[in-house]
């Protein structure tokens, strides 16, 4: 590889990176609060609301694909990722809004509805904006140092995003005193933010680069997954990074019962936050500063490892002095910043090696298996919750929790996302030899079958 030819324009390069902000607030506020807005503010019943935000999830993880390979052929004069990019701009915005705003329908069965076909709305919008977005790096340059900028650039904004959704979204929904309209008032709020940081993103990415759309006949599905197995790079990288998807989402699902049963403050869930997530902008040149010397697959290595073996010492929280907890989440955040940063930077990698007319499929993938991941995660948690006896309630009541469901909501935020990351570790080392060549400046990259 050499140094980049040209290197992208600033309008480009921060106007595809404000994206994340949009992208960023979406994943977590659901992710955050919307488990707990079930069980805790509707009194719906936490076997029914992990089912809730699963299927939603299974719809979007089969779109997915089904929008990569659109765009992939999309022969739009605009390019052919944009105009999706638009239409995932204007309905995200509209089923958010929608999805803290159950009315009153008389049965905590019709509620679950409601908010399982909004969801299921916004995640199409999702769908919609973020898998071309997503191949887009792969076109926009072909160089490897100069997709990890783009990707810090992408990964800082995306920073901003998720501290606006897992910060200013808790306090908006109205912590303690949360009820209904809290939560309807913030839905709204949110959704004017992603509207705004979604459609800028769209206009500012007028002139990014873009590859020919596929020609001849439509590849079937079995050609399309031949092309992908034939890519073991994106493989390895591709069941790391869902693995670690389960992990985060059931952390995030578990931060709010972790802040009231154990905390013994619901706006605590937005301190934790903030210290997850408030690293990640300080530590972000450094994480890329360590693969320009090691390479991104060891930089992913060592911020997961990070990240697992600190949340295991989490197992311990409910018998440790809060500013401990508080600490413990900081060091999480710089694993987090790492785990953010290297697999997106190391996804248009993967992708090159097949051809970058073919990333859409390829991110289409990518996404349905974070999806599936981010539905499994909060599924797991609710499961524990259901599992350990953790007892439902509305807003204006609070139910004392049995030991077994104390012990419970903790373990789920801690143990189980450990256990997984550490699970993910041996197949992420299976693509450190292919990181290995491509950022060699002098080595070929190593050919994948077409």
């Amino acid at each position: 590889m050499t140094a980049p030819l040209v290197r992208l324009p600033r309008r480009i390069a921060l106007s595809y990176s404000l994206g994340a902000v949009g992208t960023g607030v979406f994943s977590t506020v659901p992710g955050l609060l919307l488990l707990f807005y079930l069980t805790d503010i509707v009194g719906v019943a936490a076997g029914l609301a992990a089912l809730v935000l699963f299927l939603p999830k299974i719809w979007d993880a089969v779109l997915n694909p089904l929008v990569g390979t659109l765009s992939d052929r999309s022969t739009s004069r605009h390019g052919k990722r944009r105009p999706f990019l638009l239409a995932g701009a204007l309905l995200v915005p509209f089923g958010f809004a929608l999805l803290f705003a159950a009315p009153d329908l008389g049965s905590p069965g019709a509620v679950a509805l409601w908010v399982g076909a909004a969801y299921t709305l916004a995640m199409t919008g999702f769908a919609l904006f973020q898998v071309p977005w997503v191949a887009m790096p792969a076109e926009m340059t072909d160089d490897y140092h100069e997709r990890t900028r783009l990707m810090s650039m992408r990964m800082v904004l995306l920073t901003v995003g998720i501290l606006v959704g897992g910060a200013l979204a808790p306090v908006l929904a109205g912590g303690d005193d949360a009820d209904r309209g809290s939560y309807a008032r913030m839905g709204v709020l949110i959704a004017i933010v992603l509207l705004a940081v979604l459609l800028t993103s769209w206009r500012g990415t007028r002139g990014a680069a873009s590859t020919p759309p596929e020609r001849g006949p439509r590849p079937t599905v079995r050609t399309q997954l031949a092309v992908i197995r034939s890519n073991q790079p994106f493989l390895a990288l591709y069941a790391t990074f869902v693995l670690q998807a389960v992990a985060m989402s059931a952390m995030l699902a578990g931060a709010p019962y972790v802040a009231t049963y154990v905390l013994d403050d619901a706006g605590l869930a937005a301190v934790l936050f903030v210290f997850l997530v408030a690293p990640a902008a300080l530590v972000m040149p450094l994480w890329r500063r360590l693969s320009l010397r090691t390479g991104k697959a060891h930089g992913y290595l060592l911020a997961s490892a990070l990240f697992a073996l600190t949340a295991l010492t989490l197992v311990f929280a409910r018998d440790l002095p809060q500013p401990v907890v508080f600490a413990q989440m900081g060091l999480l955040g710089i694993g987090y910043a790492g785990m953010q940063l290297f697999p997106y930077s190391m996804l248009p990698d993967a992708l090159a090696l097949s051809g970058p007319s073919r990333a859409g499929i390829f991110t289409g993938v990518w996404q349905a298996g974070e999806t599936i991941g981010f539905a499994i995660g909060p599924a797991l948690y609710g499961g524990v919750l259901a599992l350990t006896g953790f007892v439902s309630s509305s807003a204006d009541e609070r139910v004392d929790q049995s030991a077994s469901a104390l012990t419970g909501l903790t373990l789920g935020f801690s143990l189980l996302p450990a256990v997984l990351l550490l699970v993910s570790l041996p197949l992420l080392r299976r693509y450190a030899a292919t990181d290995a060549q491509l950022s060699a400046p002098s080595a070929p990259a190593p050919e994948v079958p077409a």
